[in-house]
C-alpha cells in the first residue's frame, strides 16, 4: 500500500487531476486527466503517464455537470483508481494567496473565508479554484485539503519590486504586484541545479509561455522581478488578455464607450490578446499557421513584448547566465524560441538549430554566452510535493 496524493485544477470549464502515488520517498504520477465542457457538453478522460488512455465517459448533450458534478464524479473514480493505496491528501492551485500566505496551507473554514476576499484580485480564477475546495470539505471532511497558490513563490522579490507607485493607503489595503506562474517557476528553479548549475546560483530569466504567458527574473532559484503585477492580465499579451496597457485607456472605456466594470474585465481578459489583435484565434499554432497579415502582426506584437521584457529582466538581475523556456508554446513552438533568443543576440545568446528544432534541453550553441534550455514545466508534481510537506508539518506538529 503507498500513500497517495490528488492534485486538482479547476478552472472556469474544466478541472484537471493528476494521481500521484509515493514510492520509495518520491512522488510517481500515476494518472492524470481532466472533466471538461463542465456547462456545456461534458466529457472525463484519464490517461497514465505515458500519455496512453485509461478511461473516457461522455455525458448526453445539454447535461449541466457543472463543478459539484465533475468533482463528485472524480471522487468516485479515483477510489476506484486508488486500489488499496492510501489517499492522504488533496492538494489544491489556487491563483492568489494575497500578503495573507506566503507558502502552501492547509485549509479550514478560516482560511477559506480569507481566500475568498481575494476573489477581486483574481476574478476569472479563484472563484473556480475554490469551488473543489468547499466541496471536497463538504463531502469528505476527514480529508486534508491543501492550497498551494501561484503568488507565494514571489514574495521573495525585494519589496521595491513588489511596489506600486499610489498613496500608502491602497498599498496598505494589499494594492501590489504579486507575480503568478509561481508554482511553474518553482518547479523549475527545483531543477535548475541538475541541467545547468552556473543558472542555479547565477542569473536567469525564465519564460512561461502559453494561453497565459509570463516572464520571471530568478536569481539563485529565488524570485528577484516578474512581469505580472496586481492581476494576472497585467504583463505580456497573452491568448485572450491583453497584457501590460495604460490605465488611461480604462478612463477612455468608460468615458467615451460608456463601459463598466464588467464590460471591460470581459474585455482586456476574454477579448484582447492575441485574439484581439489578430481577430483570428487565442492559439498561437493557428497564427503561426496563418498568412493572414493581422496574424503576423499578433505574433510580431508577442515577440516584442518579449524582447522588451527580457531586457528590463535582464537589468533587474544585473545580467543574464541562462534562459529558460517552458509552457505550452515555450515547450512546442521552435520558431517562437528562434525569434526570441535572435532578439537577444545583444546579450550574447546564440541558438543551436538543431538543437532548437529536437526542443528539449539545451538548445544554445557553445558559443553563446548565456546557456538557453527548454524544460517542461510540471506544476502539478509541485503541488503534490508541498501537500506532502504541510501534511508531514501538521503531523509533526501535532505529536
Amino acid at each position: 500500500m503507498s500513500n497517495a496524493i490528488v492534485v486538482l485544477n479547476a478552472g472556469s470549464s474544466s478541472i484537471k487531476f493528476s494521481l500521484f502515488l509515493e514510492r520509495d520517498g518520491t512522488l510517481d504520477a500515476d494518472i492524470r486527466g481532466q472533466v471538461e465542457g463542465l456547462c456545456t457538453n461534458p466529457r472525463f478522460v484519464s490517461k497514465a503517464p505515458d500519455g496512453s488512455p485509461k478511461a473516457e465517459k461522455s455525458w448526453p448533450a445539454g447535461v449541466v455537470l457543472g463543478h459539484d458534478g465533475a468533482l463528485d464524479y472524480l471522487v468516485d473514480h479515483l477510489r476506484v483508481e486508488l486500489a488499496g493505496n492510501r489517499l492522504i491528501g488533496i492538494g489544491h492551485r489556487v491563483v492568489h494567496g494575497g500578503m495573507a500566505y506566503t507558502r502552501p496551507v492547509r485549509v479550514d473554514e478560516a482560511v477559506l473565508k480569507v481566500l475568498e476576499t481575494f476573489v477581486s484580485m483574481a476574478p476569472l480564477h479563484q472563484p473556480h479554484n475554490l469551488m473543489p475546495i468547499r466541496r471536497a470539505m463538504a463531502r469528505t471532511p476527514e480529508l486534508p485539503q491543501v492550497a498551494c497558490f501561484d503568488t507565494s513563490f514571489h514574495r521573495t522579490q525585494p519589496d521595491v519590486a513588489q511596489m506600486v507607485a499610489l498613496p500608502e493607503d491602497l498599498r496598505a489595503e494589499g494594492v501590489l504586484r504579486y507575480g503568478f506562474h509561481g508554482l511553474s517557476y518553482e518547479y523549475i528553479a527545483s531543477v535548475l541545479p541538475e541541467i545547468d548549475p552556473q543558472a542555479a546560483t547565477g542569473r536567469s530569466v525564465v519564460l512561461h509561455l502559453g494561453n497565459g504567458a509570463s516572464m520571471c527574473a530568478l536569481e539563485a532559484g529565488r524570485s528577484i522581478a516578474s512581469t505580472m503585477g496586481f492581476t494576472a492580465v497585467e504583463g505580456l499579451p497573452m491568448g485572450t488578455r491583453c497584457g501590460s496597457l495604460d490605465p488611461g485607456v480604462i478612463l477612455y472605456l468608460m468615458d467615451q464607450r460608456g463601459m463598466d466594470a464588467r464590460a471591460i474585465e470581459k474585455l482586456l481578459y476574454t477579448q484582447s490578446g492575441l485574439l484581439g489583435v489578430s481577430g483570428i484565434s487565442s492559439d498561437m499554432r493557428v497564427l503561426l499557421a496563418s498568412e493572414a497579415p493581422q496574424a503576423k502582426l499578433a505574433v510580431d506584437f508577442f515577440l516584442y513584448r518579449i524582447r522588451r521584457e527580457l531586457g528590463s529582466l535582464a537589468a533587474a538581475l544585473g545580467g543574464l547566465d541562462a534562459i529558460i523556456f517552458t509552457g505550452g508554446i515555450g515547450e512546442n513552438a521552435p520558431v517562437i524560441r528562434n525569434r526570441v533568443c535572435r532578439d537577444a543576440a545583444w546579450l550574447g545568446v546564440d541558438i543551436d538549430e538543431a538543437a532548437n528544432r529536437v526542443g528539449r534541453g539545451r538548445i544554445s550553441s557553445d558559443a553563446s554566452r548565456v546557456g538557453v534550455w527548454v524544460v517542461p514545466t510540471n506544476e502539478e508534481l509541485m503541488i503534490a510535493r508541498h501537500t506532502r510537506r504541510v501534511l508531514e508539518t501538521t503531523q509533526e506538529n501535532s505529536t
